[in-house]
């Protein structure tokens, strides 16, 4: 349905009740955070039920793939003002729906634009907040993200006596079994569609591509967690970038059969992001693909018909599939 014709990107929402800051109604004709982004549109209804509580996993992936947990080193700065922790998680400029919908959930933190970068920060830096976090993601880490987490454990215990949290240890589940993966890929996975026709090898490709650094900031590999992901989606990590400052690795899916168990996988744990539109237009692909169409001319000019309209190409988003995402309830 066209609601406007198309200008740039058209986002399509209709929300009741919006928030800035959490816990603030916002209603959309003073929602001047638009003001910034490209969409001219924001079109759907959003609803928010309360189905199972699914929301640690899938936070506890997307702080490890796009959050930072800041904990400071000295009690006060150099102006004599005490240091506090802050616990961020970064969204794509597209993803303003997502990022004020987890805000709305959790009831804590602020949202603001990210200058010179199109994206905007949830930052949590209040002591419930922090409490709601840990409760939330303790138990669920996966990456050497969970360090950050201890030391935050560290000074909340230190502070304030009465919460002895335990740290849990890092989580061995089956990545299968939660909507860890789904946080995750929200974050740092990328859906692609190759087509490539001309020249002498000319290939087609569904995939998730995941890359991350070789070793973060403090030194700790990354490649257990990667491995751990390669091995349920029948694939490998391999590495990439050796001859730059950060070499990286980097996991596809490269096999029907790896992207048919991610397929099952994000019809149980879904993204919520831009990135679910992705999904189901990568989806069609993949159908294509299963029907053994991606080597007929027909089917090769349907997947080019879809790729045109992913990713940075695609000019509408339409998000009634916030209408599912978990509530803390």
């Amino acid at each position: 349905k066209q609601i406007l014709p198309a200008l740039n990107v058209a986002n399509c929402w209709e929300p009741s009740e919006m928030t800035q800051s959490a816990g603030n109604p916002l209603g959309l004709n003073q929602l001047g955070i638009f003001r910034d982004y490209t969409p001219e549109l924001i079109c759907s209804k959003i609803l928010v039920q309360k189905p199972k509580k699914k929301l640690s996993y899938y936070l506890a992936g997307l702080i490890e793939g796009d959050g930072t947990i800041i904990v400071p080193t000295t009690e006060r700065s150099a102006k004599g003002r005490i240091n506090y922790p802050s616990i961020q998680i970064v969204f794509n400029l597209k993803d303003l729906p997502l990022a004020l919908i987890i805000q709305k959930e959790l009831g804590h933190g602020s949202l603001a634009r990210k200058k010179g970068v199109n994206a905007y920060v949830l930052t949590i830096n209040n002591y419930e907040g922090w409490i709601l976090i840990v409760n939330l993601i303790n138990g669920k880490m996966r990456t050497p993200k969970i360090n950050a987490l201890y030391k935050l454990i560290d000074w909340l215990n230190k502070r304030f006596k009465e919460l002895n949290i335990r740290k849990a240890p890092i989580d061995k589940s089956l990545l299968i079994d939660n909507a860890w993966l789904s946080g995750l890929i929200e974050a740092d996975g990328h859906l692609t569609v190759r087509t490539t026709t001309s020249g002498q090898y000319p290939k087609m490709e569904c995939k998730l591509e995941l890359s991350q650094r070789q070793r973060d900031q403090n030194g700790n590999s990354n490649l257990s967690f990667l491995e751990e992901i390669a091995e349920m989606l029948e694939t490998k990590v391999k590495e990439i970038r050796l001859n730059k400052p950060n070499p990286e690795y980097r996991l596809r899916t490269t096999n029907l059969k790896g992207n048919i168990i991610l397929e099952t996988y994000l019809e149980k744990y879904p993204l919520y992001g831009s990135k679910y539109l992705d999904y189901k237009d990568w989806q069609k692909v993949l159908e294509i693909f299963k029907l053994g169409e991606h080597k007929q001319e027909k089917g090769i000019e349907r997947i080019k018909s879809i790729k045109l309209g992913m990713n940075d190409r695609r000019t509408v988003l339409i998000w009634d599939h916030l209408n599912k995402f978990y509530n803390l309830d």
